[in-house]
């Protein structure tokens, strides 16, 4: 009895757990669809998120592109409007009291396209580069003019040439010549019937007459001697600070003196200076080794009284054997 009741129990127990079982079974069978499905579910709902924030992206990029070019077209237009606009006073622009593009320009600075910057400080009603009416200048006291020249007014001038060959007294000396050493070295010869205007003033050293100058003179209206031809004859005076001292007087209009002389083996200084006050001009004739001749001519104006003053120095002699400056004429005209 016992072991029946066992054994009933025993199999009631494998039934029991052959129903557990199953029923897991089933259980476990029925979880595996359900599980899978989930995932998938969720796997869906990701790619859909992934799609749209794409989506997102490729039209703020859009956006972000198309504000760009937006902008660049926008520069591009208010540039080729700059540059396209007429200029003022071409014939194109509005009326008279438009501001047309190209007038852009900052008021008051420099052009930058090679234009004059003439614009000036913007005023209203002006066209662009037009300038404000000047004011009227106002009066100043100026000084007076310089009176004109008095015919009496002093001038004074020195030049230096070569002298010619042969001069010819009586032409060169149309008011007045004359000439030195004809007849030693106190010797003169005067123009006669001339205007007196040479005076011979003297001079430091001794003067000694010279018949080999290089240069010939002649005339053929002198005072004492009435002609002469191929003159050789002048005078000298040796050493330096030794020489000669003219004056001619002054006639209130302009004359012209010509003046022959030379050196020898010395620096002759020629100063001309007016008696009524004033700068000198002078001119030098140096030759260290030989003899050397010249024409001075000198230019000047002086009233009635006042006279033309030259002096005609050996400034340097080159040798102990009388270095020295020698005189032939003058001539006024």
């Amino acid at each position: 009895m016992d072991g029946a009741v066992n054994g009933g129990r025993v199999v009631e127990l494998e039934g029991s757990v052959a129903d557990d079982d199953g029923t897991r079974a089933d259980s476990g069978a029925g979880d595996a669809p359900a599980r899978h499905r989930s995932s998938a579910a969720t796997f869906g709902q990701t790619r859909a998120v992934l799609r749209r924030f794409a989506r997102a992206r490729q039209r703020r990029r859009w956006a972000v592109e198309g504000a760009a070019v937006l902008a660049c077209l926008v520069v591009l237009v208010a540039y080729l409007g700059s540059r396209s606009g007429p200029e003022p006073g071409d014939g194109q622009g509005g009326r008279s009291g438009d501001v047309t593009a190209g007038a852009a320009r900052s008021p008051g600075l420099p052009a930058t396209d090679g234009r004059t910057g003439e614009a000036g400080p913007a005023m209203p009603g002006l066209r662009p580069r037009q300038r404000p009416p000047s004011p009227d200048p106002t009066p100043s006291a100026s000084a007076p003019a310089p009176p004109p020249s008095s015919p009496e007014a002093s001038a004074l001038s020195v030049s230096q040439g070569e002298m010619p060959a042969e001069v010819d007294l009586t032409a060169v000396g149309a008011r007045d010549w004359m000439h030195w050493g004809q007849r030693g070295g106190t010797s003169t010869v005067r123009k006669r019937a001339g205007s007196g205007e040479i005076t011979d003033e003297g001079g430091a050293g001794r003067r000694v007459g010279w018949d080999g100058n290089q240069e010939h003179v002649r005339w053929s209206d002198g005072s004492s001697q009435r002609s002469a031809s191929d003159s050789a004859d002048g005078v000298y005076t040796c050493g330096a600070g030794n020489g000669f001292r003219l004056a001619v007087a002054g006639s209130g209009e302009a004359r012209t003196v010509q003046l022959y002389a030379g050196t020898w083996m010395a620096r002759g200084r020629l100063e001309a200076r007016l008696s009524t006050g004033g700068p000198a001009r002078t001119s030098v004739l140096e030759d260290p080794y030989t003899s050397n001749s010249a024409q001075f001519t000198i230019r000047f104006t002086l009233p009635k009284g006042a006279k033309l003053l030259l002096t005609w120095t050996a400034e340097k002699v080159f040798t102990p054997h009388c270095g020295n400056v020698g005189l032939q004429a003058v001539a006024v005209r």
